[in-house]
């Protein structure tokens, strides 16, 4: 059975290539380092790295034997994290992430919920970009992040769906689509639709756009883009549409750029995930503070009323109310409605 310090030594050494730096990262000396790698390898029976006067590097075999070690080490280190997470309960600091502006509201609003549960828990809170969808999360940067569904990823747990988001189509302003009341999926064949660039799941961006449309047929695939910026930027410029969320129409709202709401699309979901091997006390916590707040809906912009007819109350006399030449009251105009953000089964 090999001790700890071999372990450590042999993986922190074939990460550095340095025998001072590995020596710096375990706190002993660099003699002690020599030492140890020279007892493992008579151990093994064979040389795990090659040493010159000026450099280090693996042997062939040292390299297969980092390749099946060094995951189940780490398996073991968040073992070890996660029991003695348990071990002190819920306190410390817990990196949140959030995707599109209606989770980032969602997460702000459960950490002020976490944090009255727990006063001794720090919730950082992190935005991500569609460009490394869940990177972020398996590089441990964060600990949860609230997400557009579906993710379906064996290395990663799904929590409950606490945010639906109506759907929309992001147009350009002189598009045939801008002056419908609404569009339909099958609307999603007349152009080219944008594309989601990066490390993005292709069922991700399928579900967000399908390749067909229900009557089968095909969605052209127009350029790619990293940000949701990017995104409108480019329908603005009339270079293509994109299914976006009532979310995007009431935070971002670039010239040249109508949103149309769905009348068939089911709406984008939202949902909590983490890492199956990083789960905590702290990310449990965090999850059931999510799920006490139940599902929230963010519906599509109401629109404007149309004016009507001005009424005269004759025949008590007053001032005239003024008319434009067609015999309209003028500066008649009504604003669209932000959004509506509910709980879901409140009225």
């Amino acid at each position: 059975m090999l001790e700890r310090l071999e372990i450590e030594s042999f993986l922190i050494l074939a990460d550095e290539l340095h025998f001072g730096r590995t020596a710096e990262r375990l706190h002993v000396s660099r003699a002690r380092i020599s030492q140890t790698i020279r007892g493992l390898e008579r151990r093994i029976g064979a040389p795990l790295f090659e040493r010159t006067s000026r450099t280090v590097r693996l042997t062939p075999l040292g390299h297969r034997l980092y390749e099946e070690v060094e995951p189940g080490y780490r398996r073991v280190e968040e073992a070890v994290r996660r029991a003695q997470a348990e071990a002190r309960g819920v306190a410390g600091v817990l990196p949140v992430g959030y995707l599109g502006t209606a989770a980032g509201e969602f997460v702000m609003d459960t950490a002020r919920a976490f944090g009255r549960l727990h006063p001794d828990m720090e919730v950082q809170i992190h935005e991500t970009q569609l460009s490394d969808l869940l990177g972020p999360l398996r590089s441990g940067r964060v600990d949860v992040l609230v997400t557009h569904f579906p993710i379906m990823e064996p290395d990663l747990t799904c929590g409950p769906v606490v945010l639906r988001v109506a759907r929309m189509l992001a147009v350009p302003a002189n598009h045939m689509l801008a002056k419908r009341q609404s569009v339909s999926v099958e609307d999603l064949a007349r152009d080219r639709v944008f594309a989601c660039s990066g490390n993005v799941p292709g069922y991700w961006q399928e579900h967000l756009a399908p390749p067909r449309t229900p009557s089968g047929q095909p969605v052209r695939r127009g350029r790619t883009a990293a940000t949701m910026q990017e995104t409108l930027a480019m329908v603005g410029a009339g270079q293509g549409i994109s299914p976006v969320g009532a979310d995007v129409a009431e935070h971002y709202t670039p010239r040249g750029v109508v949103y149309v709401p769905f009348s068939d699309a089911e709406p984008v979901e939202y949902g909590l995930v983490w890492r199956t091997a990083g789960e905590t006390a702290r990310v449990r916590a965090f999850v059931e503070a999510a799920a006490s707040l139940g599902t929230a809906t963010l519906k599509t912009p109401a629109p404007a009323p149309t004016p009507g007819p001005v009424a005269s109350k004759a025949p008590t006399p007053g001032p005239a109310v003024p008319q434009t030449a067609s015999g309209s009251s003028p500066a008649m105009t009504a604003s669209v409605g932000a959004a509506a953000l509910e709980t879901a089964g409140q009225p």
